[in-house]
């Protein structure tokens, strides 16, 4: 089946997954969420260590999910994975690094003799909460506003700055979804732990939060929004003598949700999917707003991926040499190694569907103080 599609056919098809997996790794950030909300939502010792066990039992999938993310960018996109993974390496180390305090701070919080004690490894928590998702904001952000490298002979990567990524962190734009993820995974984990816990008083605390945080995301996903409408982008010429050539052109972004309506209608779903859980929750009551929050988030970065991948503009933009930028075009792997890949492919449907299985099967019964107080076995 795939032996027949052209190079470009596949080249779309995995950037397609590419976005999905970075949609999904966004809603997973609930975990994120959830950790940095501890203080707010936790008033004791139980409750505290009611919504870590709540949180304890998926947290293994936000991790699982970012390493997917990067295993496909690097067989499908593997000039990407090494111009970014290989080029900017301060700043994916710092995330791998949030991530490795995640898993020490589960394994070892609640074990006998933790000379550190649970404080240490509920920090470990708020630095995976906070800093982790917004890094991975602004390394997102990166696709709009581009980065400073040069690719060499045999495309090695000649990165201008010695900060090696963490530069952009003096751009501001670059925060805009820095926040605006950091508020949105505050959103999502209030929402699950809404759903997932068995307490009055932490679901009231959870919808006081969801409330707050909706009020804090927008003003920055707005502007994030509003950044990359209206900024320049980085256009690739279609026509005439100088085809495959990277141009700057104002309004790209925008142009190409307008020329492209199917970004556009699958953004403003995954918007009001936001917009709509958030209601369900807040003056509604509804338990399971958290899957319509997710399936949102989803759909909404899903847009933002293929906007910058399909829409006729450079996924991974160089702002010192434009004709270095990536595009899915020149980033990708060989026609082979994508036929090869998208047979595997064809068994992610099967995986998400035991993962769900799986999510249902434990979350079937909310969590409750009584579980914790009789369990053996504590995060």
């Amino acid at each position: 089946m795939f032996e027949v599609w052209s190079l470009h056919q596949l080249q779309v098809y995995w950037w397609c997954i590419i976005s999905l997996l970075g949609g999904l790794l966004v809603m997973m950030f609930f975990v994120q969420g959830g950790q940095s909300l501890l203080g707010t939502l936790a008033k004791t010792e139980l409750e505290k260590t009611l919504i870590i066990n709540s949180l304890g039992r998926k947290w293994e999938l936000t991790f699982t999910t970012l390493v997917l993310f990067g295993g496909a960018a690097f067989a499908a996109f593997p000039l990407f994975y090494a111009t970014s993974f290989g080029g900017a390496y301060w700043v994916w180390l710092c995330i791998l690094f949030c991530f490795i305090l995640q898993a020490v701070a589960y394994e070892f919080r609640s074990k006998p003799a933790n000379v550190w004690g649970k404080k240490t490894y509920e920090i470990f928590l708020y630095i995976n909460g906070y800093l982790g998702v917004f890094l991975i904001g602004v390394a997102v952000s990166t696709f709009f506003s581009g980065s400073s490298f040069e690719l060499g002979e045999h495309n090695f990567v000649y990165w201008q700055s010695p900060f090696r990524g963490l530069e952009q962190l003096q751009n501001p734009a670059n925060y805009l979804l820095g926040f605006a993820l950091v508020f949105l995974s505050r959103i999502l984990g209030a929402s699950y732990l809404f759903n997932h816990i068995d307490q009055i008083i932490i679901r009231q605390r959870a919808k006081r939060a969801i409330l707050i945080n909706t009020l804090l995301f927008l003003p920055f996903f707005l502007g994030f929004v509003a950044w990359i409408c209206l900024k320049d982008g980085f256009h690739i010429v279609k026509n005439g003598e100088n085809i495959g050539e990277i141009v700057m052109v104002s309004h790209q972004y925008f142009l190409a949700f307008i020329e492209q309506p199917y970004l556009l209608a699958i953004f403003l779903i995954g918007v009001i999917g936001v917009l709509l859980g958030i209601y369900l929750n807040v003056f509604k009551d509804y338990t399971r707003s958290i899957f319509i929050l997710g399936a949102g988030s989803v759909l909404a970065v899903m847009a933002v991926f293929l906007n910058v991948g399909l829409g006729g503009s450079a996924f991974y933009p160089s702002t010192y040499a434009l004709s270095s930028s990536l595009t899915i075009m020149n980033a990708s792997s060989s026609h082979y190694t994508l036929v090869a890949m998208s047979y595997v492919s064809l068994f992610i449907p099967f995986v998400l569907a035991y993962i769900v299985y799986v999510w249902y099967c434990m979350d079937r019964v909310k969590i409750s103080e009584e579980e914790i107080k009789k369990s053996e076995h504590l995060y």
